[in-house]
């Protein structure tokens, strides 16, 4: 079988995958969230005019001659507005946040004025509309303030706040149920007896799914067996994508496939043209009615990782709406890159981004069994399947491992 391209195997992945359904969250819960729905402001923001500092509100001086006498008669306070109307040659205190009173159209700041008693005298002209917010200058009612598919931020959601919203609509979060497989693994933290590691891929991957906005259930340990698989997967209800690692190769004790197939699954394809990363798998399932995405990592860390980054993250954004293409950067080499054999390598590397365009510095070992350098990389330097040798300088594709 001849190994599938990472492109066309992404494309097949994405044209599965279908838009999920929205709910509402209150704004509490909304950050990081993916909107299912474009938001418009409720209110006009300020809603009234208001004054931009501590002094005092005055009508218009156009013209008037300094110094200028006028009789405070009232105050407007954050909350608490002045309710009468200005006449002429009347002031009202204000502080900041506080609503003009109906007369005043300009606001003397404190510095600017000399208070004797009920008096203050204004030395200089202040020109209408000075420290002035005016009613609707942030945004007015009905505006969109926040586009339908962006992932909110801390002040997007603070914006929704000013905007009136107490709850928004978001896409709901698309569950990763991840199952790990092999005999030789334990739980961290558990003692090991010769032959065993710990099973820490559930983990970095659980921590990958919710950085990219989905929900992690992570099922535990499946052994190398027909009965712990098919018992695993039948726990799997409810996932919209369930995620294995390892067993995904051809050994006697690679079950994972079978098992799958066994439960129902159909493998849409098998072996991918990428180091690190080739056996990967991708199928779907029906459970209790629901399709069900059936991704296969092997088992390997760095392998898992890197397999993730390019097929089950764009997968998760594809799921909630948000454009899910690898976006790459350009970068410039600091030293020569072999040329490539007939898989994509993604080359664990360094990206300098105090140069512009940024510089990159792959790794002297590529050694997927090595997790060190995989923590250290913050990116992946995507060298083409068959391309010739890169010397120092070529402008190159990078992928930021910015989860």
């Amino acid at each position: 079988m001849a190994l599938l391209p990472v492109t066309e195997a992404l494309q097949r992945i994405l044209d599965s995958a279908a838009l999920l359904e929205s709910e509402d969250v209150d704004l509490r819960h909304a950050f990081g969230r993916t909107l299912a729905n474009s938001v418009a402001a409720r209110v006009d923001n300020p809603p009234f005019d208001a004054s931009a500092m501590d002094g005092y509100a005055v009508s218009s001086m156009d013209g008037a001659t300094t110094p200028a006498s006028f009789v405070v008669i009232g105050e407007s306070g954050a909350g608490k507005p002045f309710a009468d109307r200005l006449g002429k040659g009347q002031a009202a205190r204000i502080f900041t946040g506080g609503a003009m009173p109906e007369g005043a159209d300009s606001v003397v700041i404190q510095e600017d004025v000399l208070a004797n008693g009920t008096t203050v005298t204004i030395r200089e002209v202040v020109l209408r509309g000075a420290n002035v917010r005016t009613r609707g200058q942030d945004f007015i009612k009905g505006e969109i303030l926040l586009q339908q598919g962006r992932r909110l931020t801390a002040r997007d959601v603070l914006l929704a706040a000013s905007a009136g919203h107490a709850t928004l609509p978001v896409i709901r979060k698309p569950v990763v149920a991840i199952l790990s497989t092999g005999d030789e693994l334990v739980e961290p933290g558990a003692p090991l007896r010769h032959g065993q590691i710990w099973a820490s891929n559930s983990f970095g991957l659980a921590a990958m799914v919710e950085a990219a906005g989905g929900e992690a259930r992570v099922l535990g340990i499946a052994r190398d067996s027909h009965e712990s698989l098919a018992a695993a997967l039948n726990v799997s209800d409810g996932a919209d994508i369930l995620l294995t690692i390892g067993g995904a190769s051809v050994g006697d004790h690679d079950l994972v496939r079978p098992a799958l197939e066994r439960a129902g699954a159909r493998l849409d394809f098998y072996k991918i043209a990428m180091r690190p990363g080739k056996p990967l798998f991708f199928g779907s399932r029906v459970v209790a009615g629901v399709r069900q995405h059936c991704l296969g990592l092997p088992g390997n860390p760095v392998s898992a990782v890197i397999s993730a980054r390019v097929f089950l993250v764009p997968l998760i954004g594809w799921l909630l709406g948000r454009e899910a293409p690898l976006a790459t950067i350009d970068a410039v080499l600091t030293e020569p890159v072999e040329a490539n054999g007939p898989r994509q390598h993604y080359m664990r590397a360094a990206l300098d981004i105090t140069h512009s365009p940024p510089r990159v510095t792959p790794f002297k070992s590529q050694d997927s069994g090595l997790i060190t350098a995989l923590q250290r990389a913050d990116c992946l330097l995507v060298v083409a399947a068959d391309s010739p040798r890169q010397p120092e300088g070529t402008v190159v594709d990078v992928l930021k491992l910015d989860i």
